[in-house]
């Protein structure tokens, strides 16, 4: 098995563990583990919120989830030798829920999918579902059922939601400025345009006192990708996958987390993937003077896995940009194409008996597959996401006989 460089107790939040992670970019995060190019290494993770939602039927928890503390990151690591300009090389190896363990932390044994309320958080459809709900999976060997979604069972393709690279002190500005340009442009939006800076509930490893305040006041949050990869949420980026990280600072300091069990393409509930603790080995070696070489100058780049389920059947639907809502067309606006589709699939789905809620909670935890279609056909973009019919107990394709509606039960809610 590869060296544990960064172990997690899963009884214990991540503020108490021997050697604590951290939940913000900055350069100044000290190491916590130092390896040599060419290791193999193992780095356990706790979930993303810190245990903060539970295995139980009530979305509660979801609603009233604290964010400044996530991400909950697992690391750095430094790499003997790394300096800026190079390319960090990581391949994944394997990945999965907290080896043999049941217990109350995500990952033990158990995942869960939250559609995040409007005023904490959000998600991609966050006016057309505002309030929080919750589905807890099961997990069995490669497959995930849910007590709150009956019908459905599928195979995940387990992959780590946040890796990444600590940001130069140049580049943490940039990214600070940028963000906060975005703000002004509506400072009252709900949910925000961007996440500032947040002093509160910041943890930086062994730091305290007047670093940690410090780190508080200019560290950036972790919810969004950025130049030195991040939240990224790729579900193809699994085992057998090679990343390319560009370095920025000596060592690189990578850092990560957020696993998951299964995720659909843009996790689109903002909490949509099955969100897990447990563990990710990872091979590690370097490219020296490798941005240049290659021209990585503004994101990582990666080869994708070559894992995942063999789903060969699927039902498409597709979105366009218009507005259905005020019948207004926009202009080759892809994310309002894909937004379209999404709802498009939630309408025919809900169908069957689910409520919409609980299929767009199936649409951000499922295999589902979201392609960019068309994007020069003035006016309308078109974006088309795939479900695979296999993932249902019953036969979701149109017939004459009608959908099969029945009894779905309910998912989690705050109510």
């Amino acid at each position: 098995m590869p060296e544990v460089v960064f172990s997690v107790d899963q009884s214990k939040s991540m503020t108490e563990q021997a050697v604590p992670g951290h939940n913000r970019w900055h350069p100044d995060v000290p190491a916590a583990a130092n390896v040599r190019p060419g290791s193999e290494v193992r780095i356990e993770c706790r979930e993303w919120t810190d245990g903060q939602i539970g295995n139980n039927d009530s979305a509660r928890d979801v609603a009233d989830v604290d964010l400044t503390r996530a991400h909950m990151l697992s690391g750095p690591v430094s790499v003997e030798g790394a300096e800026p300009g190079d390319l960090l090389v990581v391949d994944i190896l394997d990945l999965g829920p907290v080896p043999q363990e049941s217990g109350p932390a995500p990952g033990q044994g158990w995942g869960y999918t939250g559609i995040f309320a409007r005023e904490n958080g959000g998600g991609f459809l966050t006016d057309y579902f505002p309030d929080a709900y919750k589905a807890i999976w099961d997990f069995h060997g490669q497959q995930a059922t849910s007590r709150h979604l009956p019908g459905v069972r599928f195979t995940g393709i387990t992959h780590p939601g946040l890796f990444g690279t600590a940001p130069s002190p140049e580049m943490l500005a940039r990214w600070n400025a940028r963000e906060a340009s975005l703000v002004a442009t509506d400072p009252e939006r709900v949910p925000p345009l961007a996440l500032p800076p947040e002093p509160s509930g910041v943890l930086a490893g062994t730091l305290s006192g007047p670093d940690l305040d410090r780190i508080g006041r200019e560290g950036a949050r972790t919810v969004p990708p950025r130049e030195n990869g991040g939240n990224h949420d790729i579900k193809n980026l699994t085992r057998g996958s090679r990343v390319y990280y560009p370095v920025y600072v000596p060592g690189a300091k990578l850092s990560g987390g957020d696993l998951h069990f299964s995720q659909g393409d843009g996790e689109i509930t903002f909490c949509g993937a099955i969100e897990m603790g447990g563990f990710i080995d990872l091979g590690i070696d370097l490219i020296k003077g490798g941005m240049e070489t290659y021209g990585v100058t503004t994101n990582p780049i990666f080869q994708p896995g070559n894992v995942e389920p063999r789903y060969s059947e699927f039902l498409t639907f597709v979105g366009i940009s218009v507005d259905h809502d005020s019948d207004t067309n926009h202009y080759l606006d892809a994310t309002l194409a894909y937004r379209r589709a999404c709802l498009n699939a939630i309408a025919y789905l809900s169908k069957f008996g689910f409520s919409p809620e609980q299929v767009y909670l199936i649409l951000g935890a499922a295999p589902v597959e979201g392609r960019i279609s068309g994007v020069v056909d003035i006016p309308n973009a078109c974006c088309s996401l795939y479900i695979p019919t296999a993932i249902f107990d019953f036969d979701i394709r149109p017939s004459t006989a009608g959908p099969e509606a029945s009894d779905r039960g309910s998912c989690a809610t705050a109510r």
